[in-house]
């Protein structure tokens, strides 16, 4: 043998595992996908069918799904209901509070592990920002755009940890993702809405709302008919630049919609997806590609709801330079 040989490891079979080890954990992993489907109603049934009469524990028997659109209140303070998606919320907020401040009290010019993830995050958001936006008015919108996406695909993987929803108070979850309740994408919906109004009136004033209400060009017309000069052409284009404009009005406020029923219909469809899967299937085997999927999902939503808003926040102040210039 030579000291090349001697020096070089061996190979372990796969994954750096023995085959016997592999083997075990395939049989494990056979089995509790076979408990768990014989434990399920699609096993029950099969049993019955086949007259085989096997009871299994109640901890291993799933109870029936019951899903509720509106989120119960789960306990009082000061005579204000607390819902179960308000306490999702809140610890979604101080989860990424602390992150923050964890990997930001002790910055290092060699970053560590936890330092190149977040810094990995927020560098990808700020591109995307500066990419959309520009440099000047990426920066602007960054903060705000960043935190939508953290807020939201955060709260969406929250809801993913198995036994979130699992401990009841007063008969109720004590925990539900905050995604899943009309009143959080609403509230999200409105603080972009008000964003990207302030942008406009910020950096043009009220002549922002020119965009909406083009009376301008329609009194300009009019005018010159006063003055002999008619043309309809012009009183005809100014009247479709007026409806044009309240129909951008319309869709500014249908924003508010659409940004709503988007993150709430998704995260609610995906939420009973997971409640479905883990109720045939208690213990593994489908419920891993949901749970995959469901995680995609939360991504995609977070990057929809935020580009949306940089999106917007950029025509709003586009709009602005294109008359200055």
């Amino acid at each position: 043998m030579t000291a090349l040989e001697k020096r070089s490891p061996k190979k372990r079979g796969c994954l750096g595992c023995s085959f016997p080890v592999l083997i075990i954990i395939g049989v494990v992993v056979i089995g509790l996908l076979v408990l768990g489907l014989l434990a399920g109603p699609i096993g029950q049934k099969l049993l019955e069918r086949f007259g085989i009469d096997l009871s299994f524990p109640a901890w291993l028997v799933p109870a029936s799904p019951a899903i509720h659109l509106a989120a119960p209140g789960v306990f009082n303070v000061l005579g204000v209901s607390i819902t179960n998606t308000m306490m999702a919320g809140w610890i979604t907020v101080i989860f990424l509070v602390l992150f923050s401040w964890l990997v930001t009290r002790r910055m290092k010019l060699v970053p560590g592990r936890l330092q190149i993830v977040f810094e990995s995050i927020l560098g990808w958001i700020y591109d995307l920002c500066v990419s959309v936006a520009g440099e000047k008015n990426g920066r602007r919108f960054f903060p705000v755009v960043c935190t939508i996406f953290l807020f939201v695909g955060f709260n969406a993987w929250l809801s993913l940890i198995p036994g979130f929803g699992s401990i009841e108070v007063n008969g109720h979850e004590l925990l539900r993702g905050a995604n899943t309740d009309l009143n959080t994408p609403l509230a999200l919906a409105i603080v972009s809405f008000f964003f990207v109004l302030y942008l406009g009136f910020k950096d043009l004033g009220f002549k922002w709302l020119s965009q909406y209400f083009a009376f301008g060009p329609f009194f300009k017309a009019i005018g010159r008919t006063f003055k002999g000069k008619f043309n309809v052409m012009d009183i005809f284009s100014a009247a479709i630049g007026i409806f044009v404009g309240l129909l951008e009005l319309l869709s500014m406020f249908i924003r508010l919609i659409s940004f709503t029923f988007r993150l709430f219909g998704n995260m609610t469809a995906g939420e009973i997806l997971v409640i479905i899967g883990a109720f045939l299937i208690p213990m593994i085997g489908v419920n891993f590609a949901i749970y995959g999927f469901e995680m995609l999902v939360g991504f995609v939503q977070a990057l929809v709801f935020s580009i949306l808003t940089l999106v917007f926040a950029t025509m709003s102040v586009s709009s602005h330079e294109a008359e200055a210039h």
